[in-house]
């Protein structure tokens, strides 16, 4: 009897450790959550793979979570893992137009003494310098409309009479926009028009004409804020009825976003006629932001012009590398020297780069 007290006595001191120390208990918490504001977003779906990867190989044990696009939802699970004891919370914000949000989530970090590490949509400077364990890691909004726009025009100079399909001396556009007050999606959508048109007038050529001159916007945007291709073929394939080559009205060139949209206006051409990869195929210049798998595919059969290349491996080293250096002691940004930090607050800048293909 004695012996069995024993043996019930340790058991019972294995669970108390377990549960001391819960990121050696498998079925305990882990040491860092990650909450991405949606699953369903392409980019966003290759960036968690990356961290995913580069986590485990680095041996910390971590949980994903799916904000499925609600801020109410993601905040419930980040009180949820702060409360059961996490050590660190990685957060791909749901709502990017306020502070309020953002501010909330770093009272919950603040308190529980742990960092909050933002990262793909930017929070600002204020929520950021208002807690010394608080970094953002992304990229500079404006540069991917830059560089976007600059493409772009550089693509209509070289080939502004294949592109003139209505033969009335100017390109006709289309511009799918992602989300409502998202900072990427106002610059992408602002930048990437006026650099074209800067490219265009240096040219001596006129500048882009939104297709539809009813819509002062001058965009599409995708209502739900999801930055999605369903949204992007919806529009696409509605206003081919009424904007074609019978007519002679043509939509001549198709701005989008990021690539899942541009893979959504590139079905509705498909099923029109257009993009489809062969010879004889009229083919529409479509251009994205991302360069996702699925993208630089649609880029290699000739079905998609170009996109910026937004490096998702490098975000999620970046990521990892502020994670391993609180877990070992250390400022978030300790050794990071090989990165743009800018100078107003703790924002670690992953740059953009041109994609038209790899043969290019």
């Amino acid at each position: 009897m004695n012996k069995l007290r024993k043996v019930i006595a340790f058991m019972l001191c294995l669970v108390t450790v377990a549960a001391a120390f819960p990121a050696c208990n498998g079925g305990g918490n882990k040491d860092v959550h990650v909450f991405y504001y949606s699953y369903s977003d392409t980019y966003i779906s290759t960036v968690r793979t990356e961290l995913d990867k580069k986590l485990k190989e680095a041996d910390i044990s971590f949980q994903d979570h799916d904000g499925n696009n609600s801020q109410t939802t993601q905040t419930e699970q980040i009180q949820t893992a702060i409360t059961k004891g996490a050590k660190a919370i990685i957060v791909n914000i749901v709502t990017t137009g306020s502070d309020e949000a953002a501010g909330g989530i770093v009272s919950l970090a603040k308190n529980a003494g742990i960092p909050v590490i933002f990262f793909n949509r930017e929070v600002s400077d204020t929520v950021v310098n208002s807690y010394d364990k608080c970094v953002f890691v992304g990229t500079d909004a404006k540069e991917a409309g830059y560089l976007q726009g600059d493409m772009i025009g550089d693509y209509i100079v070289q080939n502004f009479g294949s592109i003139d399909l209505n033969d009335d001396g100017k390109i006709s556009y289309v511009m799918f926009m992602g989300e409502k007050g998202n900072n990427e999606a106002i610059y992408r959508t602002q930048y990437s028009v006026e650099n074209a048109n800067k490219k265009l007038k240096a040219a001596g050529k006129p500048e882009l004409v939104f297709y539809d001159p009813s819509n002062s916007d001058k965009y599409l945007l995708d209502k739900d804020g999801k930055w999605s291709a369903q949204a992007a073929n919806e529009y696409m394939t509605t206003l081919l009825s009424s904007y074609n080559t019978a007519n002679k009205n043509m939509v001549e060139l198709v701005i989008c976003n990021n690539d899942g949209m541009a893979e959504g206006a590139i079905s509705a051409l498909n099923v029109a006629g257009f993009n489809t990869g062969k010879p004889d195929s009229v083919t529409i210049p479509v251009f994205g932001v991302d360069a996702t798998s699925s993208a630089k595919e649609l880029i290699s059969a000739g079905k998609m012009t170009g996109t910026i290349k937004q490096d998702a491996g490098a975000m999620a080293d970046a990521i990892l590398k502020t994670v391993r250096n609180h877990l070992d002691g250390k400022n978030l940004t300790d050794g990071m020297t090989d990165y743009n930090i800018d100078e107003s607050s703790l924002k670690i800048r992953i740059p953009y780069s041109v994609y038209l293909g790899e043969e290019k």
